[in-house]
């Protein structure tokens, strides 16, 4: 009798990126770990439904990725977003993976915030539909949820052996404590601070290079 072969499980990083740091790197790399992820793609969106529009353009930020996690086995930068018109609804992102890998596990990962505002996402319970979710918790960080979040985060809650599943369940999964932002990045640069160790020399490189989130100009 011939086994079914268990297909890979992928993760699934949606964000601006504007620009990546190492708090989207290590915390994505502490889900690959903690869930035994056959890779983990990172997902640059074009037009971000709830946030505002990114400072750097597509093909900058597609580039400040690659360079980012250029080598590693275990990360790769997918596009699909940036070729897509419209906002860039986490749904039809994954309507459009699990064409491309129908019964693979896919597990998409959240930080806190994300999660407590998923009630607020374009068609957000079609999601476990579709994939399952991580949410992504750093240490003493806590969980506030609507009432209606918290009932349904219940019943979707994982148990062992539901890694096997392609989609339906959401995952805690603790991640290293870097309390760093894009946010607070962009405004280092342009109050011409320092921002070594914050994220890959190789994006630093770039954005110099690009004169990219120049600094703010003298009111004086």
């Amino acid at each position: 009798m011939v086994k079914s072969e268990t297909k890979p499980a992928i993760g699934i990083l949606g964000g601006t990126f504007d620009p990546v740091h190492f708090g989207h790197l290590r915390t994505g790399l502490d889900v690959v770990e903690a869930l035994g992820l056959e890779h983990l793609r990172l997902i640059p969106c074009a037009i971000p439904p709830h946030r505002t529009e990114p400072v750097a353009s597509a093909a900058v930020r597609r580039l400040m990725l690659e360079l980012a996690i250029k080598n590693h086995p275990k990360l790769l930068v997918d596009d699909r977003e940036l070729s897509r018109e419209g906002p860039s609804y986490t749904v039809d992102t994954l309507l459009s993976l699990r064409a491309d890998f129908a019964d693979n596990p896919l597990f998409v990962l959240m930080g806190t915030d994300a999660f407590a505002s998923l009630p607020s996402w374009s068609r957000w319970q079609q999601l476990t539909e579709l994939a399952h979710i991580v949410v992504m918790q750093r240490a003493e960080e806590p969980l506030s949820l609507s009432a209606e979040l918290a009932e349904w985060y219940e019943q979707h809650q994982a148990k062992a052996g539901d890694e096997k599943l392609p989609a339906g369940k959401v995952w805690s999964v603790p991640v290293t404590q870097i309390g760093i932002s894009a946010t607070q990045i962009r405004e280092a640069l342009q109050q011409q601070r320092d921002v070594r160790y914050l994220l890959p020399d190789a994006v630093i490189s770039l954005i110099e290079q690009m004169g990219l989130y120049p600094p703010l100009a003298n009111d004086a």
